[in-house]
């Protein structure tokens, strides 16, 4: 089939994230911007004419948005709380495996726009794309539709996962509750390497290993540092049947 619109522009794609929209209650004035928010950056990489921009910009401003209304929320409902456990409340809210099973409760894999090799791979189901999805998809939100309806979003969808991480004790990332076990236990910080990293400059994956009692107990991989640190850590930890 050829291409004659960008995705922004085309009607299948304003259909398709139109219905989304309807079904998530969503009002909207700028499907583009929606659009956007499921533009990978695979797609921009091969075929600029199609998607010339992808949906990073709008990572940028999930932060800002998220910060105040968890932070706000936390604080009105745990008013015995201290700051120290509210913050580990936060990060386990924000955090991507958290954010990728809400992108998959949303169908939002359904939506990715990515280049014709991610389609025949794992990247649908890649949950560190899900979760960068959720970011730039409220990022959409607030600019289209303004503060009140990107709160609503984010206590509808994301505070309201609070109960559920409560339940399962996931308010501590994976690397700090390896730490806290591997130092209580037999007194050593586990340590992080990167063995190697492939693919392009724009699309790396990384292979990191955690070294305890110098050698290695775990290796994943991943397309970010910090994300394939975190995967280790957390299948390390469990493999202490913590």
């Amino acid at each position: 089939m050829v291409i004659t619109k960008k995705a922004v522009d085309s009607e299948v794609c304003s259909i398709k994230v139109g219905q989304l929209l309807e079904k998530l209650n969503i009002p909207h004035t700028n499907i583009s911007l929606f659009i956007l928010a499921f533009i990978h950056r695979s797609i921009v990489n091969e075929r600029n004419d199609y998607a010339p921009e992808h949906n990073e910009r709008l990572e940028f401003l999930w932060d800002a948005i998220l910060e105040l209304v968890i932070t706000e929320q936390l604080y009105n409902d745990f008013p015995s709380t201290q700051e120290w456990e509210l913050t580990d409340m936060r990060s386990a809210l924000v955090r991507w495996r958290n954010l990728a099973e809400i992108a998959k409760n949303l169908n939002f894999q359904e939506y990715l726009i990515l280049w014709k090799w991610e389609e025949k791979s794992w990247w649908r189901e890649n949950d560190y794309i899900l979760a960068n999805t959720v970011e730039s998809f409220l990022g959409a939100l607030y600019l289209d539709s303004g503060f009140e309806l990107a709160r609503d979003f984010i206590k509808k969808h994301i505070y309201s996962t609070l109960w559920n991480l409560q339940k399962n004790k996931l308010f501590k990332d994976f690397k700090t509750l390896l730490q806290e076990y591997t130092q209580a236990t037999v007194d050593i910080t586990p340590h992080y390497e990167v063995l190697e990293d492939i693919w392009p400059d724009h699309d790396k994956t990384y292979t990191v290993w955690v070294y305890i009692w110098s050698k290695h107990i775990w290796i994943w991989k991943w397309s970010s540092k910090k994300k394939a640190q975190e995967a280790a850590a957390e299948n390390a930890y469990q493999q202490f049947n913590i």
